[in-house]
């Protein structure tokens, strides 16, 4: 049993924890010569415009970024600075509910596991849906999990604050979607957890759950259901070959690197254990209900189509949790070593990459890098370029790809801010609108008089010049991101923009 001295310790120690590794992301930050990853731009170029809802994905991060832009400016740092805050957050979350479900010294661990995972290395230093989320459903499962043992009043509040919490989740990223399923799992596995609930107590988080998640209903319903639709698509299950065991072997290789190594090896011995047992301790049985829905679906998902690395994101907090309690329990303190001596490795590694990517270059690591850099160049070539074309008038300037018309809505912020310049347009390889980029500002036949265009290398350059009827000008420009890769435009000028039919079954342009 953990004395009140020893509780106060380990809470002590999970603070020292959380304030330094925040402390040395928010150093990263402010120091790091890292430019913005396009997607980062595009919720940058949201939060001009506070809504309940954007093209692809719900508002919680266009709105933290709007907030912490409001305080700082629109600097890089400022941009991602509420990224490491949801981690800190998230962190401190991971020791209250561990030690809620387990006790002090399970907290403690599972916060290291957790706070030092890879995948959240890159999620506290890179504005993105995945930290509000993991917050947010972090603050769910911990509400619905002190319910179960509060008295009549409290669970009350907590069944209120569960399902605003919730809300809040799927205002960050639709994935909370897995909150809902792991805890309509365990009410239908745990009497227990039934018993915790009143028909009062459901209603009020129902209703708390609706107040928050309706603007974004009531948005997506007045635009078509335009973020449903997206995620519809991203999660999409046909378009490929069944059966793809590379996928499958990819993903499972990807969530020893984002989860890490002995974390999730020591996650895969468990469930097999509690399989061969089939026996699984109340605790157990409430983080499984959480961890296993994402991991198991993404991981079909992998298997029959296609599935990225932080697609199962959603366990990751409470599956470091569980893996600090399985290690704990097994007695096994040298792979709990192992496991925070390796994941603090790999944390001071990619602090020292963000900070110099030529340190990163010089390890090999340089690839990981690569599209957080050369934007503000490559932004100012086009620029120059469009500056000397502009005394012979231009309509627009029109680019062929979204990370490059987003990048360029960042580094360009100024220069487009100005009346007097030509706007910025995306070109439509399809027949219809692929993403926002080309929804909110397509390159139109009235714009298209004469139109700086901009291709970036490998993206439909020859289709792009083929829908105008003449093109002149043409220039190659290069922005090294490092000794071995280059970024290469093609640049022109083209007049007479008339876009050619596009194929019925393709969707691609028909030969002029």
């Amino acid at each position: 049993m953990v004395t009140g001295i020893g509780q106060r310790r380990e809470w002590r120690n999970v603070v020292m924890l959380v304030a330094g590794l925040t402390l040395a992301r928010l150093i990263a930050l402010f120091v790091s010569p890292l430019e913005l990853y396009p997607d980062e731009a595009q919720y940058w170029l949201w939060s001009r415009t506070l809504d309940f809802g954007y093209y692809s994905k719900p508002p919680m991060v266009a709105w933290a970024i709007w907030a912490t832009t409001a305080v700082g400016g629109d600097a890089e740092a400022w941009v991602r600075l509420a990224a490491p805050m949801f981690q800190a957050g998230a962190a401190l979350v991971v020791f209250f509910l561990a030690r809620r479900v387990y006790d002090e010294r399970t907290a403690l661990a599972a916060t290291a596991l957790y706070a030092l995972a890879p995948a959240i290395q890159l999620s506290a230093v890179v504005i993105a849906t995945d930290s509000p989320l993991l917050f947010f459903l972090g603050l769910t499962i911990l509400a619905y999990a002190a319910l179960q043992d509060a008295d009549r009043r409290r669970r009350l509040w907590l069944s209120a604050g569960a399902g605003g919490a919730l809300g809040l989740a799927f205002l960050s990223k639709y994935a909370a979607i897995y909150g809902l399923v792991g805890i309509g799992l365990h009410l239908a596995l745990s009497p227990h957890a039934r018993r915790g609930w009143s028909p009062t107590g459901a209603a009020l988080a129902v209703l708390a759950f609706a107040v928050v998640l309706a603007p974004n209903l009531i948005w997506n319903a007045q635009h078509g259901f335009a973020t449903v639709q997206h995620t519809a698509a991203n999660a999409a299950w046909g378009g490929r070959q069944l059966f793809n065991f590379e996928e499958l072997g990819e993903f499972l290789a990807t969530q020893f690197g984002v989860f890490g190594p002995i974390p999730f090896a020591a996650l895969i011995v468990g469930v097999g254990l509690a399989i061969r047992r089939r026996r699984v301790e109340p605790s157990d049985l409430l983080l499984l209900c959480f961890v296993l829905p994402p991991l198991l679906i993404v991981t079909g998902q992998a298997f029959v189509s296609r599935a990225n690395a932080n697609w199962s994101g959603a366990a990751y907090l409470p599956g470091a949790i569980l893996v600090g309690a399985w290690l704990i329990r097994w007695r096994a303190k040298g792979w709990l070593i192992a496991a925070i001596g390796t994941q603090a490795l790999i944390a001071a590694l990619f602090l020292a990459f963000a900070i110099s990517p030529g340190f990163a270059e010089r390890m090999g690591a340089a690839n990981a890098f690569k599209r957080a850099k050369g934007w503000a160049q490559t932004t100012d070539l086009v620029l120059q370029r469009a500056s000397v074309e502009e005394p012979a008038g231009l309509t627009a300037i029109a680019v062929n790809s979204r990370f490059l018309y987003y990048a360029m809505r960042y580094y360009g912020r100024d220069w487009f801010a100005d009346p007097s310049a030509p706007p910025l347009r995306a070109w439509l390889l399809a027949e219809t609108p692929q993403n926002q980029a080309e929804t909110s500002a397509p390159l139109t036949a009235a714009e298209g008089r004469r139109v700086l265009a901009v291709a970036l290398e490998g993206n439909w350059e020859k289709e792009f010049a083929g829908d105008f009827s003449a093109t002149a000008g043409r220039e190659i420009a290069s922005v090294w991101l490092d000794r071995k890769r280059k970024r290469r435009l093609e640049m022109f000028v083209g007049e007479g923009f008339a876009p050619r039919p596009r194929d019925p079954v393709t969707g691609r342009p028909t030969p002029r």
